[in-house]
C-alpha cells in the first residue's frame, strides 16, 4: 500500500514484481476491494495495479470534479511508483478513466477493458441531482438503493452479506468526494472521439444492466476501431462482482492476447511477450451506431467581440440543467425564438459567466432579486439553480429570512412556499 499526497491516489500492488502492470479502476461509490475475487487469477500473470478514488475506501478527502483530473492523478500515482507502461481494466467510472488515458496518453497505454462503461454516462442533471441529494441527506439514501442499482434481484436476495458490503462502501464515502465524482461524471463526454482510441479494446457489459447496458456498450464497440464485444449473462452494473469467474476469464483471454507493442523500448516501456494467437474472444456481429456524430460544423470567423452564444447555452445548461433549458427552447417560436437567444447571450453569456463572483454567489443575489421582483415563476427553477450551483437548504432558508428584511415579508412569505416545495421535490430520494 501507498502513502498518498494530495495530488495522487491511494493504491496497492499484488502480483510478481517483474511482470508487467495491469490497473484495476473501481467504479462510483465502490473502492479496490470490487476487484479481489479477480486478484488471485490475474496476479499470476501480472503486476496488479488497484487504487482507490479520492475518499473512497479511506482515502484522503481530497475532491477531483473531473475524469481528466482523475486521469492526471493516476499518472502522478504510477509516475511516484515507477511505472510507465501498462494494461487497464475500469467499471464505469473507472471506464472512463481508462478512455481518457487512451485519448490523452496513448502512450502510456498497451490494452483496455472498459466494463459497465459509456461515452456518455447518462445526463448531466441526473448526476448533479445527485449531487443535490447527497448535500442534502447525507449518503445513506444513495447507500440504500446502491444494490439494486448494482446487482440483479437473484443475486441481491442470495448474498445478503455482500449486499450489505455494497451499501457500508458507499455510505462510508466522503460526501463531498462523492459529488465531485458525480461532477466528473456529468461533465464525461467523448462521443465524438472514439475513433482516437488507438489499443485493443474489450467491452465488457451486463445483459441486465440498467445503469450502462448493452446499448451503451454496442455505442463503444461501434466508434472504438479496435474493439470487442463481451456480454455476460445474468449480471448488473457490478458484473465483477456479481459474475467474478467469467470477468476474470474475459479479462485473461483479453489481456493475454491484445497487448499493444510499446512505442519506444528505449525509455523502459515493457511489452508482453506472447506468441501470436488467434483471437479468443470471437467478434460481435456489424453493429448498428445509435447515433451517428457528426464532424463539428465549421464556425465563420468572428472578427471582434466574440459570439457568447455558445458560451452562454453551456453555463445555462449547466445552472438549470438540460430538461428546462430544453422546455424553454421548444416552446420558443418566431415571437419569442429572439429573445430566448438574448437571454443565452447575454445573461448566460455575458453575465452568469463573468469571473467576479462564483455561482453560488450569483444565485444568492438572483434569489433576492426575483423576490423582490415577486417573480414567483422564475424563483422556482432559481430555486433549482441554487441546489445544483451547491447552496443547502438551510442557506437558501439564510437568503429567503434576508430578503424578507429588505424587500418585505409578504414578498418573503410567497417566495418561502414556493422554495420549500422545491426542496421538497428536488432532495427527496426516488423510492
Amino acid at each position: 500500500m501507498s502513502e498518498t499526497p494530495m495530488n495522487t491516489l491511494q493504491y496497492r500492488f499484488d502480483g510478481p514484481e517483474d511482470a508487467p502492470v495491469l490497473i484495476l479502476g473501481p467504479s462510483l461509490g465502490t473502492t479496490w476491494h470490487m476487484w479481489d475475487r479477480q486478484v488471485p487469477e490475474l496476479a499470476k500473470q501480472w503486476r496488479i495495479f488497484r487504487f482507490d478514488l479520492p475518499g473512497h475506501g479511506g482515502a484522503p478527502a481530497h475532491p477531483v470534479g473531473s475524469v481528466a483530473d482523475l486521469a492526471a492523478r493516476l499518472l502522478a500515482t504510477l509516475d511516484a511508483a515507477g511505472v510507465r507502461r501498462f494494461g487497464y481494466a475500469g467499471c464505469a467510472l473507472g471506464g472512463a478513466i481508462g478512455t481518457e488515458l487512451a485519448l490523452r496518453h496513448p502512450e502510456r497505454l498497451a490494452s483496455l477493458a472498459l466494463i459497465a462503461a459509456s461515452p456518455r454516462f447518462g445526463t448531466a442533471d441526473e448526476f448533479r441531482q445527485r449531487g443535490v441529494i447527497v448535500r442534502t441527506n447525507g449518503l445513506d439514501p444513495i447507500a440504500r438503493t446502491a444494490p439494486e442499482r448494482w446487482f440483479t434481484s437473484g443475486f441481491a436476495a442470495a448474498q445478503p452479506a455482500i449486499t450489505e458490503w455494497a451499501v457500508q462502501m458507499v455510505r462510508t464515502t466522503d460526501p463531498g468526494c462523492y459529488i465531485a465524482a458525480c461532477e466528473s461524471l456529468a461533465s464525461f463526454d467523448v462521443r465524438g472521439e472514439l475513433a482516437r482510441v488507438g489499443v485493443p479494446t474489450l467491452v465488457l457489459v451486463g445483459s441486465d444492466d440498467q445503469v450502462t447496458g448493452p446499448a451503451e456498450a454496442r455505442t463503444l464497440v461501434a466508434g472504438i476501431p479496435d474493439a470487442r464485444l463481451a456480454v455476460v449473462p445474468g449480471a448488473s452494473h457490478l458484473v465483477p462482482v456479481e459474475q467474478p469467474a467469467a470477468v476474470t476469464d474475459l479479462l485473461v483471454r483479453h489481456f493475454s492476447t491484445a497487448w499493444q507493442p510499446a512505442y519506444d523500448i528505449a525509455i523502459g516501456q515493457m511489452a508482453i511477450s506472447a506468441a501470436p494467437a488467434k483471437p479468443v474472444l470471437a467478434a460481435p456481429a456489424p453493429i448498428t451506431p445509435i447515433a451517428e456524430i457528426a464532424p463539428p460544423a465549421v464556425q465563420p470567423e468572428v472578427r471582434g467581440r466574440p459570439d457568447q452564444y455558445d458560451a452562454g447555452m453551456k453555463v445555462r445548461r449547466e445552472v438549470l440543467g438540460d430538461a428546462h433549458v430544453d422546455r424553454a427552447l421548444a416552446q420558443a417560436d418566431e415571437f419569442s425564438g429572439d429573445f430566448q437567444d438574448f437571454v443565452t447571450r447575454y445573461a448566460w453569456g455575458e453575465i452568469w459567466n463573468r469571473p467576479g463572483l462564483d455561482r453560488r454567489s450569483r444565485s444568492c443575489v438572483t434569489l433576492t432579486a426575483l423576490v423582490a421582483g415577486g417573480h414567483l415563476d422564475e424563483l422556482a427553477f432559481h430555486t433549482r439553480a441554487a441546489l445544483r450551483n451547491g447552496l443547502t437548504p438551510v442557506e437558501i432558508k439564510e437568503v429567503l429570512l434576508q430578503a424578507a428584511v429588505y424587500c418585505g415579508v409578504p414578498a418573503a412569505n410567497s417566495a418561502f412556499k414556493v422554495a420549500q416545495q422545491v426542496i421538497r421535490e428536488e432532495t427527496t430520494p426516488e423510492e
